[in-house]
Formats: structure tokens, sequence, C-alpha cells
């Protein structure tokens, strides 16, 4: 079985909604299961600031699917959640992100792993960090810990 952390977006139609319910439908895949959930952060938009605020979190999962498979359906979640691709960094009902795949590194015209911003966003590392331990390692990148801002930690922890 292959370890994988995919994060979720969303700031429209009820985003709370699609979120919860796109880690019920990650949990339904074939050969696959949800092993750790991250609490859900408000965050800003990346990009245009004219839209809501967004809804996030990250999920660890097993899974026996290939990382090109595991993109196809999760494409299919989002696209069940009425997605539309109109712009980047646009507002969305729901976005799936494949961040890590075991240590993997992938770069295919349709999928890199590990995923290529993931270091440069708060709303991916608050929730990753959650979820992993302290020593935690990004595959390729290094410590988890080296990419969060001390004060993002302690307002995590509310101290």
């Amino acid at each position: 079985m292959n370890t994988v952390f995919i994060a979720l977006g969303s700031n429209q139609n009820n985003p709370i909604y699609h979120i919860e319910k796109g880690i019920k439908q990650i949990n339904h895949l074939s050969q696959t299961k949800v092993i750790k959930r991250s609490s859900l952060y408000v965050t800003k938009p990346v990009g245009p600031q004219n839209q809501p605020d967004y809804i996030n979190a990250v999920v660890k999962i097993s899974t026996s699917l290939k990382p090109l498979s595991l993109l196809d359906l999760l494409q299919e979640i989002e696209n069940k959640h009425h997605r539309k691709r109109l712009k980047r960094w646009g507002p969305r009902t729901l976005d799936l992100d494949i961040l890590i795949y075991n240590d993997m590194e992938m770069n295919h015209k349709r999928l890199t792993i590990p995923h290529p911003e993931m270091t440069n966003r708060d709303f991916v590392l608050i929730p990753l960090f959650e979820i992993t331990k302290y020593n935690f390692s990004i595959p390729k990148y290094g410590k988890l810990i080296h990419y969060i801002k001390i004060n993002t930690i302690g307002m995590m922890y509310g101290k």
C-alpha cells in the first residue's frame, strides 16, 4: 500500500460541506482508505482576493492506486462537485491536490509529485504538520518544520 497526502480546498457553495463530502468520497474510492485528517482551516485565497476565504484540510490515505489513476478518480470527485476550471486561482467548489505519494518524485504533464507549490502555502503546510510527526520530511524538500513560520505554529495551537 502507498501512503499519500491530499490537500482539499473549497470556497464556493457551502465549502465545509464540499470538504467533508470530499473526504468521504476519497475514503470510498476503490483500494483506498483515509487514515488521518486534519482540522479545517479558514484561509485567504491565493491570487485574486475578490473571492471568499477558503476552507482547507489535508488527509493522509493508504491506497494501492497508482498516481495517475488516483488523480483521475480525484478529478472525478471534483467534477461531481461541479468544479469549474475557468481561471487560475479562481474560486472553486472543491480542489483536490496530491501533495505527496510515498517518497516519489514525479514530473508528468498532468501531475508533479511532490506538489511543486506546497512549501509556499501555509494552508497546506499547517494541516500537513497537524497530521504528521514533528520530524516529517517532504520528499525533495526536506523537513516540513523548516517551511513553517514559528508564529504560525503558535497560532495553530492557540499559543
